[in-house]
């Protein structure tokens, strides 16, 4: 694994375990560099996911496709599935999940310990995605928008950076809420 890999490894693992110390959180993150991305769609998604990964190959980017390889109808939570595992495991920074409507997607995307998916239907959407949320996968209805409008959302999901500072400390209680331990916050 490159030295770039096991670092973000490294800070994933711990924004993974527990909260991190407000002196020790990173303002930035290296998963902002993106080179690898994975692709999944069901029969809704999948003439978008097609147009996606030529656009994104174009754009330099290593694209993996988890499926559907056809139009025929199929069930959109076994390739939300495979989108997830790509991104939990390291096999690529981000993901990309495309269904009708992008939210059953969401949903089995977020079963997934360590993912932070986003149905997105906007451009603001998109960046809050990135800049607050950190999310990790990417789901979006493949129907509701033209493809020109999915590659340019796609694009500016990829290449906004996660804000870091005060979102790192929501991030943590997100993730800590995975893990089933819950806060009580005194008013």
């Amino acid at each position: 694994m490159a030295e770039s890999g096991i670092i973000r490894n490294v800070v994933s693992t711990l924004h993974t375990l527990g909260s991190v110390p407000a002196a020790e959180t990173p303002s930035g993150n290296g998963e902002d560099n993106v080179l690898r991305v994975v692709v999944g769609s069901d029969h809704g998604g999948f003439e978008a996911k097609e147009a996606l990964k030529g656009y994104l190959t174009n754009l330099g980017y290593r694209v993996t496709d988890v499926g559907t390889l056809t139009g025929e109808r199929c069930d959109y939570p076994d390739y939300a599935y495979k989108v997830a595992r790509k991104v939990v495991d390291g096999e690529c920074e981000r993901g990309i999940m495309i269904d009708g409507a992008g939210i059953g997607s969401s949903m089995v995307c977020n079963k997934v310990k360590g993912i932070r998916a986003a149905l997105c239907y906007d451009m603001k959407t998109i960046v809050n995605s990135r800049e607050h949320n950190h999310a990790n996968v990417l789901t979006l209805g493949g129907p509701l928008h033209s493809i020109d409008d999915l590659c340019e959302m796609v694009k500016v999901w990829l290449t906004t950076r996660f804000g870091g500072d005060r979102h790192w400390t929501r991030i943590n209680k997100m993730m800590a809420v995975e893990r089933g331990r819950l806060w009580h916050k005194a008013n």
